[in-house]
């Protein structure tokens, strides 16, 4: 896919033959840490994220004369390098490319952010999304001056801060904005987004 700037994409990818990807917790801040390295390098502006033990989704804009394709392949070429010494993988790690999906609309991407943001709850790893460690989603529901440092010893409010002020006067009118759907949809499945060719 070519990307362009200033719009935003749903990336994901899931392991080969849906294995895991992420092994341990170091996994999960060595991935998020190259992520946040190569995008700044790349000029590729991380607006959420979530990591699971078998696929991660990232929602991702480009900035100008930036590259998230590059930020893409150097990002998981060197976690993929890095997880196979650690764990003595042999061959690849991911099902092939990372799946891109262009997202027109700021209304349709707060959609895409708050199915990410539910996903660890949905797949049963948690009872609430904010249990969760291995996404933004903790970013996204606190207030800016609560924010403290991530793993990648950056200072937040991140881009994804700032979509969210544009939009929600609070931390807790996200969680509320996410918490309203989890409700309503607790008995459907929420794949729809999921792998789809």
């Amino acid at each position: 896919m070519k990307y362009q700037d200033q719009l935003y994409y749903h990336i994901y990818n899931r392991g080969a033959h849906k294995e895991k990807i992420f092994f341990s917790e170091d996994h999960y801040l060595r991935c998020l840490n190259l992520l946040y390295k190569y995008a700044d390098k790349y000029a590729a502006s991380i607006i959420a994220y979530c990591f699971m033990p078998n696929h991660y989704h990232l929602i991702l804009q480009q900035k100008e004369h930036g590259s998230i394709s590059k930020c893409l392949q150097t990002t998981f070429n060197a976690y993929s390098q890095t997880v196979n010494l650690m764990v003595g993988h042999s061959g690849t790690l991911f099902q092939g490319k990372a799946k891109s999906k262009l997202i027109d609309s700021d209304e349709y991407v707060l959609q895409v952010i708050r199915y990410i943001h539910l996903n660890p709850g949905n797949a049963g790893l948690v009872q609430k999304p904010e249990d969760w460690p291995f996404s933004d989603y903790r970013e996204w529901i606190k207030e800016i001056g609560d924010l403290p440092k991530d793993t990648a010893n950056r200072m937040v409010p991140s881009e994804g801060g700032k979509l969210r002020a544009a939009y929600f006067a609070s931390g807790k009118e996200y969680q509320q904005f996410v918490e309203e759907y989890r409700v309503e949809q607790k008995n459907e499945k929420l794949d729809k987004f999921l792998f789809k060719e």
